[in-house]
This record gives C-alpha cells, structure tokens and sequence, in this order.
C-alpha cells in the first residue's frame, strides 16, 4: 500500500523543502507537548514530528500513555518499547514505564547474574511498584537518555529533537515535578545525583522547552492560562508556544449571511436546512473566535491555531496539513 508519507520514502511534494517558515522552537532538543485531557494533544505532538522531519531534523515521537496514536496514523504495527522509523527522519517509541525500570538496572548492574537476581525479586517489584513517582521517574529518565548526543543504549541513534506527547494538565504537572521531588527526597548518592540532572535537563531553557494545547472552549482556555503559570513559576519550563486547536473556518462575511438568511422562510425543507447549517456554524466560528481572544489576553507565550478537521478520525494527509499549519 503506498501511503503519503511512509517509511524509506521522501515527505511527499517537499525533497525536504517547505514554501513556510522554519519554526524557532523546534530547535530544541526536548519538547514536552501538554494540555487538559481531549484538546488533541497527540495529534499536535505528531503534526510538529512530521513538521519537523519536514525540516529535515531527526526527530522521534515520544508516547508515554500507550496510547499508539502514531501506529496507527502511520498504519504501522504497535510500535512498543522500541524506537521504530515510521518516515524519513521520523520515529516514534511507546514508553512502558516496566520496560524504562528494566533497562535503568541494566544500565546501573553490571553483573548480569545480579541483574537476573534482581528482576526475579519479589521484593524488589513491590517496592517498585509501591514507591510514588519511581515509574514516572524512570519514564523521564528513558525521554532524557532519548535526547542525549552519546546514548547510553546500545547502537542507540542521535536525535535532533525529542517531541514527547505527555499526560495530561494534572498529571502532567506532577510527571514534570518528579525528578525535582526525588532530587529532594534523596539528598546524596545515585538517586540524588541523577533526579537532579533529570530536572537539569527539563529546567534547561536553551535545551528544553513545551508546548500546551487548547481548544475555543472557555474551559480549556481558563486551564491552558493556569498551566502555562504553573510551568513557567512552579517548574520553570519554558513555555514556547500555545496552539489552539480545532478552529473552525470562518466561511460567511455579513453579506453571506443576508443572502442566505432569505433561505430562511423557504418552503423547500432543504434550502432551510442550509440556512440554519451556515447560521450555526457561523456562530460557533465567532464564539471560537472570542475564545481565542481571551486566550491571548491570558497567556504571554506565542499563539498558534490550527484548523478543525472534518474526518471521523485524522488522516495522514490531514496531519501532513496540520504540520504545515503550524507557522
């Protein structure tokens, strides 16, 4: 089956060549790409990969929920704990945390008969799995050795850029404060050691930065306002771009709608149904409008919007045009 934008092929129409901007905050090495649960994070985080590979930057794709979003865009098998190239320049991985607390020890034991002792341990998989924020913390741990120029894992590839599609606002504000509250925790040896340059890297400004997704709903906008304080004051991340999500087109100007407000009293059902269809669509377009001007008076990070896509689930064509909508 040829896809559009499949792997060991070029991006189609570019020979990696893009008629827009070169997006700044893609020059990074670590994006965190957050938001309130439902505004379409993910679909973000893998528009700004493909972006990216647009660019020409070797860029992998991060999930963290197992949630395989990029398989099953780029109709590829699970893509797992392994990092699987689903485009040129483009790979994406599935962090299972399981998997990111196996490979740690093996990164840490040297002896492989300690190793297996360890893994067989009762013990060891209680405490495990009983102390809070140690698999989020080896999940972060997995993203940071992902970012680094010399990786730490066999054969591992350098990356240009690391979009990591996190968890949500609440979670995701506790997932980034992790290596932070180890770090505190543990005040010497291996665990302070290494949480503190976890935090290092998530708090780098120049190293790393996020993106927060939003919707034109009142809500949204209302927490993307209190996230982007908590990430800049609370965790000082850098906040480097809002994207509203999911706009819809304002298609009708005033002299549109006198024309089709005559439609109104039609006799023809059909005609009528057309008329109340550009109405509601109409106003919603100007609600969401509204929306988006309470967001730029509540945040201080550059904005972004995106259109809303008409498909019962997004296209690889449709995440091709999101990617280039993002200047």
């Amino acid at each position: 089956m040829n896809l559009p934008f499949s792997c060991h092929r070029p991006l189609p129409d570019t020979e990696f060549q893009l008629n827009v901007p070169i997006l700044d905050y893609l020059d990074k090495r670590l994006i965190f790409v957050t938001g309130k649960g439902g505004v379409g994070k993910s679909t973000v985080a893998i528009a700004m990969g493909i972006r990216a590979a647009l660019e020409g930057k070797r860029t992998i794709v991060v999930e963290v929920a197992s949630t395989e979003n990029t398989s099953r865009i780029f109709r590829q098998e699970d893509v797992g704990y392994k990092e699987v190239e689903v485009a040129n320049d483009l790979w994406a991985i599935s962090i299972d945390p399981d998997d990111s607390m196996r490979e740690y020890v093996l990164l840490q034991l040297k002896v492989r008969a300690m190793r297996d002792l360890l893994f067989k341990s009762r013990m060891f998989t209680y405490l495990a799995d009983a102390t809070p924020g140690l698999k989020e913390l080896v999940t972060i741990g997995k993203i940071w050795e992902l970012a680094q120029p010399n990786r730490k894992i066999k054969h591992g590839r350098r990356y240009d850029l690391v979009i990591v599609d996190s968890p949500a606002t609440g979670h995701g504000i506790s997932f980034l404060q992790t290596p932070r509250t180890f770090a505190n925790i543990a005040r010497v040896g291996p665990m302070h050691t290494q949480s503190r340059a976890l935090e290092n890297m998530i708090t780098d400004h120049e190293l790393t930065g996020s993106v927060i997704v939003s919707l034109p709903e009142e809500m949204p906008v209302n927490e993307t306002a209190d996230l982007e304080a908590e990430l800049t004051g609370d965790i000082d991340v850098s906040v480097d771009r809002v994207i509203m999500n999911a706009l819809y087109p304002d298609r009708f100007s005033k002299t549109d709608m006198a024309a089709l407000r005559k439609l109104a009293d039609s006799e023809d059902r059909e005609l009528r149904a057309v008329y109340r269809g550009a109405l509601t669509q109409s106003r919603r377009s100007a609600a969401q409008q509204e929306q988006l001007e309470r967001l730029r008076g509540m945040v201080s990070s550059p904005i972004t919007t995106l259109p809303f896509i008409f498909e019962p689930e997004l296209t690889l064509k449709a995440a091709r045009s999101l990617a280039e909508g993002l200047s």
